[in-house]
């Protein structure tokens, strides 16, 4: 005596042979293994980074010490990946360049907690390029590296100038542009 369960597997199994071909599961079987490698490059990580930091507070040194009124100081919130000279401090402001100083075509990416409201965000960070070296006073040179990973993974390390692709290679300042909410 045959159970219902082995029935409806049966009938299931027959009506899937009668409409389908090999050659089609084939197929969808092949797109599926092509596909399937796409799938780290989602943005997941970087989200469940980021939620992490929005829902367990002030976990960083840097989220600790964070402000958000004067974008002349290393600890502005925008700058938890930054490292360079900052624009706002040679006559470009947080996220423009100053005149006569282009921004590089590439970035490295951070996401950083907005301390006035707990949310996280995602901050590009574009290298300006073209003039010399911004004179700026120490307090301008920062090297904050919150959650930075190793140069393997270039998207998300600020150790390299970022100048490339542009008419001059020469480094100037460092910008941090809001791109959105990392939700």
């Amino acid at each position: 005596m045959t159970s219902p369960f082995d029935k409806m597997s049966e009938r299931f199994t027959r009506n899937l042979a009668r409409f389908s071909s090999r050659r089609s599961f084939l197929s969808k079987l092949g797109v599926a293994l092509l596909a399937a490698p796409a799938f780290p490059l989602l943005p997941v990580a970087r989200t469940a980074r980021a939620a992490e930091a929005k829902s367990a507070g002030p976990k960083t040194d840097f989220e600790l010490h964070s402000q958000a009124t004067d974008d002349t100081k290393c600890n502005y919130w925008k700058y938890c990946g930054s490292d360079g000279v900052l624009c706002s401090c040679c006559g470009g402001g947080h996220h423009t360049c100053p005149p006569g100083a282009e921004a590089s075509p590439i970035s490295w990416i951070g996401t950083c907690v907005n301390p006035e409201d707990g949310k996280a965000f995602v901050i590009a960070y574009r290298d300006c390029c073209g003039k010399p070296l911004c004179g700026a006073g120490k307090s301008c040179w920062c090297d904050n590296s919150d959650r930075e990973l190793p140069t393997y993974r270039s998207s998300l390390n600020n150790d390299i100038i970022w100048c490339f692709g542009n008419a001059s290679a020469t480094y100037h300042c460092s910008t941090a542009a809001l791109v959105g909410e990392a939700k």
